[in-house]
């Protein structure tokens, strides 16, 4: 249908802008262009307008003063706060928060990004100026109504309905004072976020109110953008908002300023993260993260789903860096949490998962396995074929497999731009890897030798792998059968990977659109126009009609809101709809769901439905709470048309023929079809490939593409018998499985972490989970909690060894205690054997064993949150478990489970025990609930390992666990070798470290290289005895840390395995601190001496500084409560890179409960988390800063425990770096009275009192 008027959508990528007009007559034409080319014009979108219209009128326009009177909308999506964000390229911005919370933004949630480098690096915070309000509110509820000043403070109700006692009100003269000198030295923007300002907006309103007479520009507060509650992310989200809004402004007034006057009554608009249009004068920074990827799930939503048969979809996106997946299933699925370029940004965006695979993804042979990224080739210098003198990348290898012809390529390559691809040096870059790898065969005793175009499709296999782990992270890992979606494939690069990744998956429809190639500038146009806006709220949920009236004026001022927006923006009634969300959780968990309005308004019917799907169970007898009312008003508007192609009238014929590698066909003479050649209707068979204006298209073997009434092609997969795999290795197969068994520990721990209860697992995700093979040995551990590492394999083992046959098939063990191969009383271990039928004898047998751990905030002991400071024997730690049957003939063994957990309360120690009182658990319902989630976390990893036996055949899975764990082993040889080298040792040689806990107890390690061999060994002798106290190392955690430092110095991704440990000896002495006896105390072994041996490895190995070589643990409550955590410090400095600040380091990498949180659910203020100045060890790397922490406490009576270690000996240097500040904890009283509470302690604390834990910096690397 013609409008008579033009109707522009387009996508401003980082490389190219994509443009999609429709003209006057109800034609359209398709235009790519750089977006970034400042010798032929200034902006690429305008441009992009101003060459249509000219070409479409025959008339020259002015670059400058571009006619606007003809169109009727521009519709945008951009990347220009994306790369900005990316390369911390914003406003300059000032950071107004709480006293005590500076470092708010730079500390986050206090894990590092990556936890086998140890060169840790944290993202780059966005603002460049702090000031600090003395200001504070807390809140008041069942947990802590005591009042911690002496007189009468205001009272208030926030807007959640929450009750808040305002104990310091803000000093408007400081408060100017502060941001005028900021404002002076040049600063515009500011972004404000103060402690539960979420449903407390009053302070953070008139921070706003002074910064805008001062004359800032840009004023983002966290409580208007994104009033949830968690500080950090609000902090975050507002600093991102104010540190890209100003640039967004920038490029709005740059694009318009090049139109003439009548762009004024344009309707222009621009993407959100969130899937809706926004028009100009709304667009902000925060919202527009995902303003370029959003608009391709538009696209593919609105032309793949069906209405009527209802099959979810799977978005594939597959670019030159990376590859976006995405799932639609009728409507879009929207995170409000999320973390993009190290920052996280509190607000609604599409669930768009992201891998670093994509058309540039870097190709390398590594120690026998075939590596694809996560380095880019980048546009610039690019693969090998784009003649800049790049690096051998997915694209040279399509290109050497005949999947891409320079021919029907771009020709915009090399100096002049005017190129095609260089086959040849493609060709030649893979016939000298083809020699390194057939020469690595040789050497290792093989006789097999790939060709260069078998060694390219081993690495699109390898590629196709990895794109396939964030396609089951979104629907296996939330409950949801890959096989049933269609694969919506657009990019530039995926139709050369969609029929394999969609076979691999038994996905038996790929869809791609005949605009596949800029579907994210096409889904602009067919994107409704949006506005929402939510509220805060503390309710509990009763029934749906008592419920939605207590929210009925809250819901109505929303929608109020939100409609009125749309109405003057020139929607009619009828024309706009909303939409209502309630974000709802179980009492006593941290996680909610955002449920939209069911048609029934039953909306706790509807979130018990969302909960089973994504995590697999309920939990009986928990109120539902409403933490968020959200409003959604869509303006649905004009959107581009469908366009229908004509009838084939023919019979199909190919434009040419090419030799093609197909992996199960060999070289194949190939029909090659245009897209625009093909009518409806026409049918063609695989292979086969198709090819239009920006993009190639692979029919593989044995599937039928269709071209629809429309021109899209949607391709009918087949089977296809797949390739005969032996039991002897190969490197593509060895790539694949790597990557098959990673994912399944993977999968394992999402299921964990969804299921669980406790903020422990589930927030602070205090949990690890790993398969291991029939003889015990690790055989893939997700990168979870690296003190778990090797523990859990001897966990495996112990059992193993004590049940033999009377493991039965479908019986599942849980064990903590430290013997049969535990770390500490806490973590539970959980093992399930994967028993498989042997089809010869039809007997079953166990063939792998998958296990989860995960820490328990309280299993009973003499101390709340069971990490007693002062125990001196195994029982007053709590439940001791060494082998119970928690699932026996399918049921789950509750009431045995709970005696065990109760148990310890029923102890009689005699007489002669003076200790304090031992305690059954605390918190029996969340032990059972995620114990219960531990059990389902094994489930799926079952239900994984069983997938691929059936597949591949039980023989091939087994023998390639082998060859993975030999290609780990491998690794680990070459490095020890290197160390040799590196400090010139014999062929066999020594290198030693000795540190002290502080209690004097030495831990020394001898480690003897044998270079000939390429073996080491870890001699422990000469560590101290078995101490009367905790800090008792069970062998295991000695285990975990000598794998642990392995993988880190291996400096590269290798699987982590049992292979790891196959060239190492641990030779640790009987009845020490590293290997104590049954009934010693243990509690601190695993989360203090752990960190101390770690840190002696790592001297031996001359690889870093020490770090804070503690965990810092923190608990407190009574009878009724209990709270743990660990706390972070400084990171050593190693050679290259100084250390990182407030930080978790080395065998720990759990998250800091929010303050928010913290102060919602306890009586406890949070008074200061801040990064400790000048803690970090000089050097010529200087080492990591640690933290200040203080807690007062709002009730009396109430039990605090603190252990920790580096209170007595600093943390060492590195090669003449200067050490650490070692930690102080102190108890402050409210009568002033300041008390040490040494390293380690536990305390009575009446309301008014404090706990500050100073913890410890890294120490340098090298002399200043």
């Amino acid at each position: 249908m013609s409008t008579g008027k033009y109707r522009f959508s387009i996508d401003r990528g980082g490389t190219f802008t994509d443009v999609y007009a429709e003209l006057p007559d109800g034609t359209h034409r398709v235009m790519k262009l750089l977006s970034v080319d400042p010798s032929n014009y200034k902006d690429a979108p305008r441009e992009g307008i101003r060459r249509i219209i000219s070409q479409h009128e025959k008339v020259e326009i002015d670059k400058e003063k571009v006619c606007a009177s003809k169109i009727q909308w521009i519709r945008m999506g951009t990347t220009v706060a994306t790369n900005a964000l990316l390369e911390r390229k914003g406003e300059r911005t000032v950071f107004v928060t709480t006293k005590g919370f500076r470092n708010l933004l730079d500390i986050g949630n206090q894990a590092r990004p990556h936890i086998f480098d140890l060169e840790i690096k944290k993202p780059q915070t966005l603002v460049d100026e702090i000031v600090e309000i003395d200001e504070r509110v807390k809140i008041i509820n069942s947990h802590n109504q005591k009042s911690v000043n002496e007189g009468e403070n205001e009272v208030v109700e926030g807007t959640t309905g929450e009750k808040l006692e305002v104990l310091k009100s803000p000093n408007e003269e400081e408060i100017r004072r502060d941001l005028q000198a900021i404002y002076d030295s040049g600063i515009r923007s500011v972004c404000v976020s103060l402690v539960h300002s979420y449903t407390f907006k009053r302070h953070e309103e008139l921070v706003g109110k002074i910064a805008k007479e001062i004359g800032y520009t840009q004023i983002s507060l966290s409580s208007h953008l994104s009033p949830m509650v968690k500080l950090v992310p609000r902090a975050q989200t507002a600093s991102v908002d104010a540190y890209l809004t100003p640039l967004i402004v920038k490029y709005m007034d740059h694009f318009l300023s090049g139109f003439d006057e009548d762009i004024k009554s344009v309707d222009v608009s621009f993407m959100m993260s969130d899937g809706g249009l926004c028009p100009m004068d709304h667009f902000n920074g925060y919202r527009s993260i995902l303003s370029g990827p959003a608009g391709g799930v538009v696209g593919y939503a609105m032309t793949t789903y069906d209405e009527k048969t209802k099959q979810p979809v799977i978005g594939f996106d597959m670019g030159g860096t990376s590859t976006d997946v995405s799932r639609y299933a009728g409507h879009y699925t929207h995170v409000y949490d999320t973390e993009i370029a190290g920052v996280i940004i509190q607000a609604p965006q599409l669930d768009i998962q992201t891998v670093a695979a994509g058309g540039g993804s870097r190709l390398f042979f590594k120690t026998g396995m075939f590596v694809v990224g996560p380095e880019s080739s980048s546009a610039h210098p690019g693969p090998v074929c784009y003649r800049k003198g790049g690096f051998l990348s997915i694209t040279d290898a399509n290109l050497l497999v005949g999947r891409l012809l320079p021919d029907y390529f771009p020709k915009i390559f090399g100096p002049s731009e005017k190129e095609p691809l260089d086959y040849e040096a493609t060709k030649k870059s893979f016939e000298e890897l083809r020699a390194e790898i057939n020469e690595y065969y040789a050497k290792s005793g093989g006789e097999k030798k790939l060709s260069a175009e078998e060694i390219a499709m081993g690495f699109i296999k390898v590629a196709n792998e990895s794109m396939c782990r964030p396609i089951r992270n979104i629907t296996e890992a939330k409950g949801y059968d890959a096989s049933t979606h269609i694969l919506a494939c657009f990019g530039g690069a995926g139709g050369q990977h969609a029929c394999a990744i969609a076979r691999s998956l038994g996905m038996k429809t790929v869809f791609i659109h005949k605009f596949a190639g800029i579907l994210s500038a096409y889904g602009l146009g067919l994107a409704d126009v949006v506005f929402d806006s939510q509220a805060p709220c503390a309710l509990a949920y009763t029934d749906s009609k008592s419920t939605l009236e207590k929210l009925r004026p809250k819901i109505e001022e929303l929608k109020k809101k939100t409609s009125s927006l749309l109405n003057e923006k020139g929607f009619k009634e009828e024309e706009i709809s909303t939409e209502l969300f309630l974000n709802l959780r179980y009492e006593g968990t941290d996680s909610s769901l955002m449920v939209k309005s069911p048609e029934d308004q039953d909306f706790e019917a509807a979130f018990t439905l969302q909960y089973k799907t994504e995590y697999g169970f309920l939990l009986e007898n928990r109120k539902l709470l409403v933490d968020d009312v959200r409003v959604r008003a869509v303006g649905s508007g004009s959107k581009i048309e469908k366009k229908r192609i004509q009838k084939l009238e023919q019979v199909v014929k190919p434009e040419t023929r090419t030799k093609v590698y197909f992996e199960n066909l060999g070289w194949f003479d190939t029909p090659v079809y245009l897209l625009s050649a093909l009518g409806a209707g026409a049918k063609i068979d695989g292979p086969s490939l198709i090819i239009d204006n920006t993009s190639t298209i692979v029919v593989e073997d044995k599937c039928v593409a269709n071209i629809t009434e429309n021109g899209d092609i949607r391709i009918e997969v087949g089977e296809q018998a797949a390739s005969p795999i032996g039991t002897e290795l190969d490197s593509i197969q060895l790539s694949v499985f790597a990557n098959r068994f990673m994912s399944i520990a993977e999968q394992m721990g999402r299921t964990l972490q969804r299921t669980s209860i406790s903020a422990n697992i589930k927030e602070r995700l205090d949990f690890s989970c790993a398969l291991f093979g029939p003889d015990g040995g690790l055989v893939a551990n997700a990168p979870h909690l690296p003190v778990h590492l090797g523990a859990m394999q001897e966990a495996v083992r112990w059992q193993m060894n004590h049940l033999g046959r009377e493991w039965k098939e479908g019986e599942v063990i849980v064990s903590n205690h430290p013997s049969a191969g535990g770390s500490h009383l806490p973590d539970f271990t959980v093992i399930t054997p994967v028993f498989h039928k042997d089809k010869k004898t039809g007997e079953s047998s166990p063939v792998f064993y998958v296990a989860s751990r995960g820490h328990h905030a309280d299993i009973g002991g003499i101390s709340p949150g069971s990490m007693p400071p002062f125990s001196r024997s195994l029982v007053e730690e709590g439940a001791c478990i060494k082998s119970f049957k928690l699932v026996r003939d399918g049921t789950f063994q509750e009431k045995g489970i709970t005696d065990l957990l109760m148990a310890p309360g029923l102890i009689d120690l005699g007489p002669s025990y003076v200790g304090p009182k031992i305690s059954g658990t605390r918190n029996l319902k969340d032990n059972l609930s995620d114990l219960k989630a531990q059990v389902a976390a094994n489930n799926k990893g079952i239900h994984l390992v069983s997938e691929l036996i059936e597949h591949y055949g039980l023989e091939v899975v087994q023998a390639y666990m082998l060859h993975v764990q030999n290609n780990a082993e491998e690794a680990v040889r070459e490095m020890l070798v290197e160390v040799s080298n590196a400090y010139s040792l014999g062929e066999i040689g020594s290198l030693e470290a000795l540190d002290y806990m502080d209690d004097g107890t030495p831990i020394k390690l001898k480690l003897t290289i044998d270079r000939k061999k390429r073996t080491a060994e870890f001699d422990f002798a000469g560590s101290g005895l078995e101490v009367l106290g905790n800090i008792n190392a069970p062998k295991a955690v000695t285990y975990s840390a000598v794998i642990y430092c392995l993988r880190c110095l291996v400096k590269r991704t290798i699987p982590l395995n049992q292979g790891c440990l196959n060239p190492i000896t641990v030779k640790i002495p009987e009845n020490s601190i590293l290997s104590p006896s049954d009934t010693a105390a243990v509690v601190g072994g695993n989360v203090l001496t752990s960190q101390r041996v770690t840190d002696v490895i790592l001297q031996a190995f001359r690889a870093c500084g020490d770090s804070q070589g503690c965990m810092n643990n923190f608990t407190f409550g009574d009878s009724t409560m209990g709270y743990y955590e660990t706390i972070a410090g400084g990171a050593g400095a190693t050679a290259k890179f100084d250390g990182a600040n407030a930080v978790q380091v080395h065998m720990t990498n759990t998250r800091i409960t929010d303050v928010e949180i913290l102060e919602r659910k306890y009586p406890v203020l949070l008074r200061e988390f801040s990064i400790r100045e000048g803690s970090g060890g000089a050097g010529e790397k200087r080492g990591g800063n640690g933290v200040v922490r203080e807690l007062e406490f709002l009730k009396d009576n109430f039990n605090a425990g603190i252990l920790s270690e580096r209170r007595v000996f600093e943390p060492k240097g590195m090669n003449g770096g200067e050490n650490g500040l070692k930690g102080e904890n102190l108890l402050l009283k409210k009568n002033g009275q300041v008390v040490n509470l040494t390293a380690k302690n536990s305390v009575t604390v009446q309301t008014g009192d404090r706990v500050r834990i100073i913890t410890p910096g890294g120490g340098g690397f090298g002399a200043k």
